[in-house]
């Protein structure tokens, strides 16, 4: 992949991890005031905030192995954040076709993850002879 088209994709990857993370502040914004949805809401905005934050430095690494670590910091967060969202889902605190697009976005952005650090630590750990 040339240059142009690395730094369009970052911006791309960028832009949705914002948009994600402003749904997720609007979702835990709507949360029940009882004790439990203040518990899920601060969890899921601390989770669900994280990785466009942690891309942000990713993008700023200091070298390949730096790059995997903050993108895998970046996974455990939306996976962190998908898990908090079942739960969400099982308290039947909001109707499924508000949290379905937010669930298939955060799948998405998983499997965007995982490929984008198996594909940066392959080539960490096959150096060109």
């Amino acid at each position: 992949m040339e240059n142009k088209n690395k730094t369009s994709y970052a911006l791309e990857i960028e832009d949705r991890l914002i948009e994600f993370t402003s749904r997720v502040m609007d979702m835990a914004d709507a949360l029940p005031k009882s004790y439990a949805g203040k518990i899920i809401g601060n969890q899921i905005v601390r989770s669900g905030t994280s990785p466009a934050l942690n891309y942000g430095e990713a993008r700023s690494a200091e070298s390949r192995d730096d790059f995997v670590h903050k993108m895998k910091v970046c996974l455990k967060e939306l996976r962190e954040t998908h898990v908090c969202l079942k739960i969400i889902d099982k308290r039947k605190w909001f109707p499924e076709k508000r949290l379905t697009p937010l669930l298939e976005e955060c799948n998405e952005l998983v499997a965007m993850f995982v490929a984008s650090t198996k594909t940066a630590a392959g080539k960490s750990q096959n150096p060109p002879s």
